[in-house]
């Protein structure tokens, strides 16, 4: 069991890694709203870092590598989702200091401030990834939908390797230009032109890289069902990253939509599956 003593020293700990972090992406980020809100929460961070130091009364570094592994997700994957990543962190870690609240009640008072305070500032950032996050999902969505489905049905179709890639390369990149398409129009007809450009970029985008990654195995493999496998492994891996990302960055619920899309995908993979087998059989066709 640790003494009051070292919790409060970890409890320092995490207000100057907070503290270095959110500094740090204040003066990376180009939006200026956004700059300024993380400053005030460095700030904060640091006010809270001199509360704890006058109760351990020492010093403590931050944990730099923490530091750069957040930074690096914020520029990677998002602000929003960095921040929030961090936040569910210092959330899971609330109930081991509950016994040294109660041996210093000064320092409730200060813990839900910083609580409450920081999710008001973080609930007003705003970042443009999370604005056109429709347009991801339903890129991700219809080329996992359609493209393993497509892929399954092939496979059994033409038991080639080299042939399923092709025709699944060429099936993908004309579907995500189909898809973009739609996504543009749909937000022209819904009269956000100033947004319709940028909602189908991020439609393609998502859209394609998920063709080459579901299609990579084909190139890798010459084993037609070993290829069919690791796509669909594929596939739900993308899912879950993807809806974890979605999960934390938007405060919903990871098990329903993984579970959803999971099933979702593999159905109409395996119904594909089926498809091309009776396709194949009924018009007698061999490749």
């Amino acid at each position: 069991m640790k003494n009051n003593k070292t919790v409060l020293i970890e409890f320092q700990k995490d207000e100057a890694t907070a503290h270095l972090i959110y500094g740090k992406l204040s003066k990376k980020i180009k939006n200026k709203k956004n700059s300024e809100i993380l400053e005030k929460i460095a700030k904060e961070e640091n006010g809270h870092y001199h509360t704890f130091k006058s109760l351990t009364g020492k010093d403590v570094n931050p944990d730099r590598f923490y530091a750069f592994f957040v930074i690096a997700a914020a520029r990677i994957l998002g602000l929003t989702f960095a921040l929030k990543l961090m936040e569910k962190s210092e959330e899971a870690a609330q109930a081991k200091y509950s016994a040294v609240i109660e041996s210093f009640p000064e320092l409730k008072k200060t813990i839900d401030d910083e609580e409450k305070h920081e999710q008001e500032l973080l609930g007003m950032l705003e970042e443009e990834k999370l604005e056109y996050v429709g347009s991801m999902v339903l890129g991700l969505n219809d080329a996992l939908v359609e493209l393993t489905g497509a892929l399954a049905g092939l496979t059994f179709a033409f038991k080639n390797t080299q042939l399923i890639a092709l025709s699944g390369l060429i099936t993908g990149i004309a579907a995500s230009l189909s898809m973009a398409s739609s996504e543009y129009l749909s937000h022209r007809t819904e009269g956000k032109s100033s947004q319709a450009v940028k909602a189908s970029v991020y439609t393609g985008i998502a859209y394609i890289i998920t063709v080459a990654l579901l299609i990579l195995p084909y190139l890798l493999l010459s084993n037609y069902m070993n290829a069919l496998f690791l796509t669909l492994a594929t596939a739900i891996f993308i899912i879950f990253i993807f809806n974890y990302y979605i999960s934390v960055a938007k405060d919903i619920s990871f098990k329903k939509h993984f579970t959803e899309m999971a099933l979702l995908s593999m159905g109409v993979s395996a119904l594909s599956f089926g498809i091309g087998i009776l396709v194949k059989q009924v018009l007698g066709i061999e490749v």
